[in-house]
């Protein structure tokens, strides 16, 4: 089945693939993630619900779980709710079409009870079709606050993760893939000096990166201190 794309706008970033993720203590979520979307994962639990704070890379794996399913020619559908629940409840219907759907900040619409209801449907639906479910929200499934005991069971069912925020070092390492996958060759030098002054969250360093990599691109200049002290004028 080709890919399936509702008129919603929303589009997967191109660089949120699991070959540019770095897991570090998150390694097992990534890797039940991954087996999530292999062609036969009926041996993998079909609900995945990760959860942890911001900037800990829930988002990235969930749109690097579409990106790998539309590599395999299925239909995938990723739905960021912070962005798109102002539409309502019913765009959670027709979606057991996807083979794999994902719905991101789950916590959005855990409030809401007509959305209580439309999720513990989609859930049935995409059961009996056999299709997987990917959820991530910014709390565990027991701390949301549902107050339909239908949807809280069927969310205790699911395979949880808990996404924690990488080390100092291992933020090194993320940021150094993601230079390497974007043809940029950053030293631990300039990744130590860009991590000692750049704000701590992965999407502030990978916010410098897109800067840094634009400006050597136009200067056609390497990742040294002196030109990284010059484009982020530190």
């Amino acid at each position: 089945m080709k890919p399936v794309q509702l008129p919603l706008g929303v589009r997967l970033r191109d660089d949120a693939t699991f070959a540019n993720f770095y897991p570090g203590i998150n390694a097992a979520a990534q890797g039940y993630v991954e087996r999530l979307c292999e062609p036969e994962a009926g041996w993998v639990e079909s609900l995945v619900y990760l959860w942890g704070p911001l900037g800990v890379g829930r988002s990235h794996l969930l749109q690097a779980a579409c990106h790998r399913l539309e590599q395999q020619g299925a239909a995938a559908l990723y739905l960021p709710l912070e962005e798109v629940a102002e539409l309502g409840p019913a765009l959670l219907e027709g979606l057991e079409q996807f083979e794999l759907v994902c719905l991101d900040d789950v916590q959005r619409v855990a409030t809401d009870p007509q959305w209580q209801e439309a999720l513990f449907h989609l859930f049935n639906r995409l059961r009996d079709s056999g299709r997987r479910l990917l959820l991530s929200a910014d709390a565990a499934p027991r701390e949301l606050p549902l107050t339909l005991a239908d949807l809280r069971s069927r969310l205790s069912q699911a395979l949880v993760f808990q996404l924690h925020e990488l080390s100092d070092e291992d933020k090194l390492r993320a940021l150094q893939l993601r230079a390497f996958r974007r043809g940029l060759q950053m030293s631990e030098e300039a990744g130590r000096f860009i991590l000692t002054r750049s704000g701590r969250s992965m999407n502030e360093l990978f916010d410098v990166l897109e800067r840094l990599d634009q400006a050597s691109l136009q200067a056609q200049r390497k990742l040294t201190i002196p030109f990284l002290k010059e484009v982020l004028d530190w």
